[in-house]
């Protein structure tokens, strides 16, 4: 197969690169709006050729690894790309990407979000492997045809990725707990404590956990804005579910309720037994 990338960052050059060791592609070309980023995916051998936009149709498969809301703008020029080739977003919302796609190509659009990807952004941050043993979910395939779905399927399957079968509806609430809720609370994290404390401080005295909590708003703030947008009912309900715990902690701090406070932290540690 003939594979086109568009967005050659974390997600795409390290798709390229996972690609690269599978016997079913044959060549992979990418596009990026940021002609430095090409330069450096070319560098790097992310990909093996840069192209113009519309060279991407002639593609066996095309990937769509840039934020969300992009994906949106993209998919319609894409609308009159050829029936045998396959479209894949690799967006970490769902619903609203599934709403907007052009009805000319909805049977070859697949809707996948890989559950896979550090902080880190940009064509240096591609990763050899960021995808092996991670799960990829795969959003509304009733609406597919066998042709685009089962090359999606056999494509993830060969980079190494376990693959599991959701609504999109269902999806974006899942992820807005699970993903989405967690970045921005490391972002408010951050935040709180830059406004809190000076550099000097948190250079002697940020470690293990702080960093640990912290690391993740490192991650692009032009993504996350867009799937905030876009995940905007799902990730509210998680903030404020949110929000009531860190209300119940500080209450049981104020009024000094130590047993109650120890049976609050006994619940949290539970998830570990499922993780």
């Amino acid at each position: 197969m003939k594979v086109g990338i568009v967005g050659l960052g974390l997600i795409g050059g390290s798709l390229g690169l996972d690609l690269k060791k599978t016997k079913i592609v044959s060549k992979i070309v990418g596009y990026d709006n940021n002609i430095a980023h090409c330069e450096e995916a070319l560098k790097l051998k992310l990909v093996d050729e840069i192209v113009p936009f519309e060279d991407l149709k002639n593609c066996d498969i095309v990937f769509l690894a840039i934020p969300v809301e992009a994906i949106i703008e993209t998919l319609q020029k894409l609308k009159d790309a050829p029936k045998n080739c396959t479209i894949v977003d690799l967006g970490s919302t769902k619903e609203k990407i599934v709403k907007s796609v052009p009805k000319e190509i909805r049977e070859q659009f697949i809707a996948a979000h890989p559950m896979a990807g550090t902080e880190n952004f940009g064509p240096s941050a591609a990763l050899e492997g960021l995808y092996k043993g991670n799960i990829v979910v795969l959003c509304d395939l009733e609406e597919n045809s066998d042709l685009h779905k089962n090359r999606a399927i056999l494509i993830f399957s060969h980079i190494g990725m376990k693959i599991i079968f959701m609504d999109s509806k269902n999806h974006d609430r899942h992820v807005a707990f699970i993903s989405h809720m967690p970045h921005a609370v490391s972002y408010a994290l951050a935040n709180s404590v830059m406004k809190q404390e000076d550099p000097q401080n948190i250079l002697l005295l940020a470690v293990g956990g702080f960093k640990g909590m912290s690391r993740i708003a490192k991650s692009s703030p032009k993504m996350w804005s867009d799937i905030f947008k876009q995940n905007k009912n799902n990730l509210l309900k998680a903030l404020r579910c949110f929000k009531d715990e860190i209300d119940k902690v500080e209450n049981l701090v104020e009024s000094e309720n130590w047993e109650d406070l120890e049976k609050w932290m006994q619940e949290g540690r539970e998830i570990h037994k499922i993780l």
